[in-house]
């Protein structure tokens, strides 16, 4: 039988913080229903008044993390004549919230709905590139060369094993020698750049390689603007 609920009334707020705090150490296939009763001390259908349903808790989730985003976002120092700096503190602020979350990526991907929120941090970066003397023709392909880089976090090409990637090295082993003979120069390429670090997000995906891309973007847009 649960155990009678605490004091402190349910809530939208309280049921997503222990939906993040649980997907933080055992990953989000662990945020279920009823696990999540079981963390609060409540009956799992009390959660349904909240979130009904996996779908709502999952997007619940999604706008979380964004809230996170915008938080950090907001933090950075701002300088009107450093733009490149700033979208850069922006870039590697978000990615800081990523690698506390690192379940987020993968689900901001999968969501049908956007998240609340994510208009205005994304206004927020095209009014950085305004002020900067950026015409919007331009900002608008910045957003998409970024990708999703200001969501602190870079999409993979190709990860190990088809089910989204291992980190795993038997797996990571088995489909570097499938792939030898066939693409010799791929797999050359894969081997050298393995990684074993901490910050890492994804198979290829690690803070070295995200500040490489954000600073080769940034590079660019400036020599763009003239």
């Amino acid at each position: 039988m649960v155990a009678k609920a605490s004091r402190k009334p349910l809530s939208r707020e309280r049921v997503l913080a222990a939906a993040v705090s649980l997907a933080d150490r055992e990953g989000i296939r662990a945020v279920t229903m009823r696990r999540l009763a079981a963390d609060l001390h409540v009956e799992a259908m009390s959660l349904y008044y909240h979130l009904p349903g996996k779908d709502a808790l999952l997007d619940g989730l999604a706008e979380s993390v964004v809230a996170e985003l915008t938080g950090a976002a907001g933090h950075v120092r701002t300088d009107e004549q450093d733009w490149r700096g700033r979208l850069r503190r922006q870039f590697l602020a978000a990615r800081a919230v990523m690698l506390r979350h690192p379940w987020a990526p993968a689900l901001l991907g999968t969501r049908r709905t956007i998240p609340a929120g994510l208009f205005a941090y994304y206004d927020g970066i095209v009014g950085t590139l305004a002020g900067a003397g950026f015409s919007y023709h331009l900002a608008h392909r910045a957003l998409h060369a970024f990708g999703s880089l200001p969501l602190g976090f870079a999409q993979e090409t190709f990860s190990p094993a088809s089910a989204g990637g291992s980190m795993e090295d038997g797996a990571a082993e088995a489909d570097l020698a499938a792939m030898a003979e066939a693409m010799p120069h791929l797999t050359a390429m894969v081997t050298a750049e393995m990684h074993d670090a901490d910050d890492m997000l994804g198979w290829c995906d690690s803070q070295v390689e995200f500040e490489f891309t954000v600073d080769l973007l940034l590079d660019g847009l400036a020599r763009l603007r003239g």
